[in-house]
């Protein structure tokens, strides 16, 4: 039997300690602030970074992780026996799904590259899945085909509280941005097939929160929930107020909230959730 080592980054949003026993591997993208470079997860919390961004004179960047780390960590594992099964965050965002598969071709390793076509949650969604099947002994060949349907049928939406981070990294006019802060608009967007799409826009937390939980419950019915996940930049109260509204519409409790990383935040500015949820 196989030993197989499942391999992902720091966009994952999940616990540390959770990730740790399932002994999944984390590389690290980096955070540059004010002159500063930072390791995600690493020497700096997310928390400790909004706190910075708020700060700081411009918008931060990310970079991802070298290919030479990548290799690195490929062929050390590979020397302890290990396959590889190494799931990132979104091509469509990032450029730490090619390189990783450029690694895992200069590698003598056994090494799958998965683009989950998510980020945060939906991507952790993909990641336990995989992580407990490798302890259960499952082969790398049924881990990725269920990590496909993992994929497909992962659902994941965007909050943003306010435009000005969406405006600072040009994705977002300045006239867009002062006619939206004036009619207090809150954009909804989509993550699909590893491209943020707007859904739709409404005006207060509470339409959000109805918007959301709604669309869960239409995308569930006659399904079964198999992980809903919240993440946020300083958006616990919106985040608490979605989950008690799920609760009520699905008696599903079970509800993970954690911050989300910089390599999100950076964008979405404080204030923002993303809402995640996958289903058999």
């Amino acid at each position: 039997m196989n030993k197989i080592k499942i391999v992902t980054d720091s966009t994952v949003d999940l616990p540390n300690e959770l990730l740790g026993d399932y002994g999944v591997e984390i590389i690290p993208l980096s955070i540059y602030i004010d002159g500063e470079t930072f390791t995600d997860r690493v020497d700096i919390t997310p928390k400790e970074f909004l706190l910075k961004m708020e700060q700081a004179n411009e918008l931060p960047k990310s970079s991802q992780p070298p290919v030479g780390v990548f290799l690195e960590v490929y062929d050390h594992w590979a020397e302890e026996g290990y396959e590889m099964i190494s799931i990132h965050m979104s091509g469509g965002l990032s450029g730490t799904v090619q390189a990783a598969e450029t690694a895992a071709h200069l590698t003598k390793a056994k090494v799958t590259v998965i683009d989950s076509e998510f980020i945060s949650k939906g991507l952790g969604f993909q990641v336990i899945e995989a992580a407990k099947m490798a302890q259960l002994g499952m082969s790398r060949e049924e881990i990725v085909a269920r990590v496909q349907e993992v994929k497909r049928s992962t659902r994941l939406y965007v909050v943003v509280d306010t435009l000005e981070n969406l405006v600072k990294g040009g994705r977002i006019g300045k006239g867009k941005a002062i006619i939206g802060s004036l009619l207090h608009i809150k954009p909804i967007a989509s993550l699909e097939s590893g491209v943020y799409n707007p859904v739709t826009t409404v005006r207060s937390h509470t339409q959000v929160v109805k918007y959301l939980a709604k669309q869960l419950a239409e995308d569930v019915k006659g399904k079964t929930i198999r992980g809903v996940g919240i993440a946020h930049a300083e958006g616990q109260v919106l985040a608490h107020k979605l989950k008690k509204l799920i609760t009520e519409l699905t008696g599903y409790e079970k509800i993970d909230i954690d911050y989300t990383t910089p390599i999100v935040s950076t964008h979405t500015g404080a204030g923002a959730i993303g809402f995640m949820y996958y289903f058999d």
